[in-house]
């Protein structure tokens, strides 16, 4: 792989693929809307791991929320940050940038795809909800999403959830309180009226009725992991092209482990699923 290298005015990362095949991918971090950055594991890592795979990726480094203070703890201080539609503006610019750099990035723009983790799956989940809504030209060939959150309140988990997060209190950390807090710090108020780009599992069949194939990837013991099975049901209702998977033995934000083996379990997936579209886009 080539050393990566900051583009479009400092909005993103570019990792080259070392032999590229022609597929690209558009990656947004995770960090719960208000932290997070191109550094850590969940972008760095995922970058160069699927670079050396044959991916050019764009690592996005959008506008974070504000620190509130039901966010804010030790090591965590209170600080302003930008409120929805900045993050999903960014992603949207970064893709567009793409798109138009496409040839000298050495990605065929039909074998380009978006994705992201947590919070960047939800702000790309609504990124490409908005493209369709815009009519954008070139669509993602393919969605990527990693442990997605996109509900502000989410239905409680099953009773065979609830059992494991209670025997794992380590990865009981996303109750209702804490993701509404979240999404209240990233909307800049009461998430009661959140538009639906900002809270995309609230999408109807019809409102996903032309969303792109999609591959999402679910922590075994996170109770995000409900709203992400929620959106892919919505997707299956829609006729949609979406393959859902728990990933064995992990909590959420796997891909922030490198030494985990459920990491690279992960990226083989993503990169698999790449590669097809380099070898067979449609």
């Amino acid at each position: 792989m080539a050393d990566p290298y900051s583009a479009a005015d400092g909005l993103a990362r570019v990792y080259p693929a070392r032999e590229p095949n022609g597929s690209g991918l558009v990656w947004a971090h995770g960090g719960g809307f208000a932290f997070g950055d191109l550094d850590m594991p969940e972008a760095d890592w995922v970058a160069r791991s699927l670079a050396t795979r044959g991916t050019t990726v764009v690592s996005v480094d959008y506008r974070l929320a504000p620190v509130t203070a039901a966010l804010s703890g030790p090591g965590r201080p209170e600080r302003d940050g930008f409120v929805y539609p900045a993050a999903s503006d960014d992603l949207l610019a970064a893709w567009s940038w793409t798109v138009d750099n496409s040839a000298r990035l050495r990605i065929d723009p039909a074998r380009l795809a978006v994705g992201g983790a947590s919070a960047g799956a939800n702000i790309v989940t609504g990124a490409v909800l908005r493209m369709l809504s815009a009519g954008v030209a070139t669509l993602p060939a393919l969605v990527v999403l990693a442990y997605p959150t996109l509900l502000a309140v989410q239905p409680a988990p099953d009773a065979g959830l609830r059992a494991a997060l209670d025997a794992d209190p380590a990865a009981d950390v996303f109750g209702p309180s804490t993701v509404t807090a979240m999404y209240e710090a990233y909307l800049g108020g009461p998430a009661d009226d959140a538009p639906l780009f900002a809270v995309p599992g609230t999408a109807s069949a019809a409102d996903v009725a032309d969303f792109p194939r999609t591959l999402m990837i679910n922590g075994e013991v996170d109770e995000l992991r409900v709203s992400g099975e929620a959106f892919a049901a919505t997707l299956a209702q829609a006729g949609r092209d979406i393959e859902a998977v728990i990933e064995p033995g992990t909590r959420h934000g796997h891909l922030n482990d490198p030494a985990g083996a459920a990491a690279s379990v992960s990226i083989d997936r993503i990169a698999a699923r790449l590669a097809a579209l380099a070898a067979h886009p449609s």
